[in-house]
């Protein structure tokens, strides 16, 4: 039998609608999505923040509130209730795709009662050199969550399970500083950015801290009694000490009894610390091949300026491709986000052909790509921007088709031209049929590739290119495709 090519879909972006709709608008999706070639969902972060029902949920309050409490002037989260959501894991399941959840783990914000405490100042720029003498704050560290009365948990936060936060009630716009809590220090084996990225904002949990441990350990094995997740995506995972999710995720798979997928975001360009970080954690996770989407990124803006052979250099596809979950886009590089590293929409057609038609990577598709999305946001310049973001559904359908019946056996490539690239898939016993595909940057181009099949005709699916193709006796053929585009050669 083939090996299924999995392929996932990030079913939310920064701007989805708040409308407290979107997990009954996932259940009324299921099977739709798992017809058009989805397996899996990573959904969005499903419990409370510190904004209530605007939060996307990477301000985080209260994990076990799901939508169910009265916590942050609000029951249900941005994306509906806890009974809304454990329906849609129900719908998801029951169209034959898998449900990752979004598991923020790094810190907590929106704390319910001021803790004082003595603290270390340092600049937000430089962990290594503190910025003051130790000084007393007073700052929000006691998460009591008084909407949840110690239902599932009676656990409480309190200062010593934090190394650092960002907020002094006395210095309430002292936005640039950092505070170490006496007795602390950052977390090992984390980033090295701005000397130790161990913090990233809020309340920031010590994971040298037995109790932080055994209760994130106990939060996880509820998570997966109530909602039997099939993965994690795990948030934010270069501010954690590496050595912490070997040991959490072998009780997560202990407890649940089967085999979980796991994906971590380390937001890093450079292949090297994401080749450290996937040695310190061994086979239990993937990690998302940011250096390949900032590859896209720079192929986008630079045109046919940009050679196309160096497409996969520095990226996990080429030096990890096991252990690699390749993207086009996501919610923290989208326009106005965090991250904001677009690439363009002339693309990202390309791009997606790229993640989803080879045999490398396991592929997600972003939702504001595949179903567009239009949202007005500040800039960094403190001026408002309308932004549209075009939907790519109807050629990501067609990538779609072609990698679920096409995409199999071994893989030939052409990567030997800085305006046009392409590979061909020969095909396997369950999936006889061959494939070609072509993308050019600049202008128009074409390739002998060898396919495999003499005589054959192929014609191009995504419509780009009119004629069909004819191998010759020995199963080379001549594909072209037009500038800036992609087009997708299938075995007639």
């Amino acid at each position: 039998m083939s090996a299924i090519n999995g392929t996932m879909l990030q079913a939310f972006h920064w701007y989805t609608e708040g409308d407290g709709a979107h997990w009954r608008r996932l259940s009324s999706q299921a099977q739709s999505l798992a017809q058009a070639g989805f397996t899996a969902l990573w959904l969005p972060p499903a419990y409370k923040g510190i904004q209530g029902d605007k939060d996307v949920g990477y301000g985080v309050y209260d994990l076990y509130d799901l939508g169910a409490f009265p916590q942050k002037g609000t029951i249900r989260t941005k994306y509906g209730t806890e009974e809304e959501y454990l329906e849609a894991l129900k719908s998801i399941r029951a169209s034959g795709m898998q449900a990752y959840a979004d598991v923020v783990l790094n810190h907590r914000i929106g704390g319910d009662f001021i803790e004082t405490v003595n603290a270390t100042p340092y600049t937000q720029n430089n962990r290594l050199i503190p910025a003051g003498a130790m000084r007393q704050i007073r700052t929000y560290t006691h998460f009591a969550f008084p909407g949840r009365l110690g239902v599932h948990s009676g656990f409480e936060w309190r200062a010593q399970h934090f190394d650092a936060v960002d907020y002094d009630e006395n210095h309430p716009t002292d936005y640039d500083e950092i505070y170490l809590l006496e007795g602390k220090q950052f977390d090992n084996q984390v980033a090295l950015e701005k000397g130790n990225f161990a913090y990233l904002m809020g309340c920031d949990l010590d994971f040298q801290n037995p109790e932080v441990r055994a209760e994130i350990t106990r939060w996880g094995k509820w998570y997966l009694d109530v909602t039997g997740a099939d993965g994690f995506r795990l948030d934010a995972i270069k501010h954690i000490a590496a050595w912490f999710f070997p040991e959490w995720l072998d009780a997560m798979e202990r407890h649940a009894g089967r085999d979980l997928f796991v994906v971590g975001e380390y937001w890093y360009g450079g292949l090297d610390a994401l080749i450290w970080y996937l040695e310190a954690v061994g086979a239990r996770m993937a990690v998302f091949d940011v250096p390949l989407h900032y590859n896209f990124h720079n192929a986008s803006r630079l045109g046919s300026r940009y050679d196309l052979r160096y497409l996969l250099y520095g990226t996990l596809m080429q030096a990890r491709p096991t252990q690699a979950v390749t993207f086009v886009e996501n919610h923290d590089s989208q326009p106005l986000q965090a991250l904001e590293s677009c690439v363009e929409p002339w693309f990202k057609p390309l791009a997606y052909a790229f993640i989803l038609l080879r045999a490398e990577g396991y592929p997600c598709v972003f939702a504001a790509d595949y179903e567009g999305a239009e949202y007005e946001d500040r800039g960094r310049d403190g001026n408002t921007y309308h932004i549209g973001m075009p939907s790519h559904r109807t050629l990501i359908d067609t990538f779609l088709h072609a990698r679920r019946n096409y995409a199999y056996g071994p893989q030939y490539d052409y990567l030997d031209h800085p305006n046009t690239i392409g590979w061909t898939r020969l095909g396997d016993q369950n999936h006889p049929k061959a494939m070609a595909v072509l993308m050019a940057g600049g202008t128009g181009g074409w390739k002998w590739m060898e396919v495999g099949r003499r005589h054959a005709r192929f014609i191009d699916i995504t419509g780009h290119m009119a004629g069909p193709v004819t191998t010759n006796a020995w199963g080379w053929g001549e594909f072209t495709c037009r500038g800036g585009s992609v087009s997708v050669w299938v075995e007639d």
